[in-house]
């Protein structure tokens, strides 16, 4: 069964490797016949800070009301986005912060420290861009941004399993590597699809 994929490009800069990166899964996964959207999260109109915290509840704007209609659609999502900081860019948390809400992604329990988790039955893969060293990143980093993502973001609302693609080191790839790359990122599409 070809599968509904949803992916979203966090990059702020629209006109990035994480773009191409995005457009080349894309590609992948079209041959292989699945149905994919693209998303490219700075074209959406939306308050990215949660501005009560869980307190009061904001009203969620019709960018981010039809973002949660495509992940229900979805049965994959891809995030493609560069790794600052060692994590991810402010948009793509803050996309978090104001999307995936309780009644949404999850539900507290009552007098338990366990949540439901709203988002199973489905499955993610991460594209990251890094300046560091994938060895670096494991082994002194301890990858703050890929366990964050794996497991206290996508896996915490029940999306599972969680495959991770890192593309290191950007600032010194040259243009044979980059395509190779992107062959990788169209590898993948196809791959996932089925």
């Amino acid at each position: 069964m070809m599968k509904d994929i949803l992916i979203i490009n966090a990059h702020p800069v629209k006109d990035s490797f994480c773009n191409a990166l995005a457009q080349s899964y894309l590609q992948g996964a079209e041959k292989s016949g699945a149905t994919c959207k693209l998303i490219h999260l700075i074209d959406l109109q939306f308050d990215p800070i949660l501005r009560h915290g869980y307190t009061k509840r904001m009203d969620l704007e019709p960018d981010l009301l039809q973002i949660q209609q495509d992940i229900l659609a979805a049965d994959h999502l891809v995030f493609v986005y560069p790794n600052w900081w060692s994590t991810y860019p402010a948009l793509l948390k803050g996309f978090f912060d104001r999307t995936f809400l309780p009644g949404f992604a999850f539900n507290y329990r009552e007098k338990s420290p366990l949540c439901d988790k709203l988002l199973t039955g489905r499955s993610a893969r991460i594209l990251v861009t890094m300046d560091t060293p994938k060895w670096y990143y494991s082994l002194f980093n301890r990858k703050p941004g890929h366990n964050s993502m794996k497991i206290g973001i996508l896996g915490f609302s029940g999306i599972k399993p969680v495959k991770i693609t890192s593309f290191s080191t950007m600032k010194s790839a040259k243009e044979p590597t980059r395509l190779k790359w992107l062959e990788t990122a169209v590898k993948l599409g196809k791959s996932d699809a089925s």
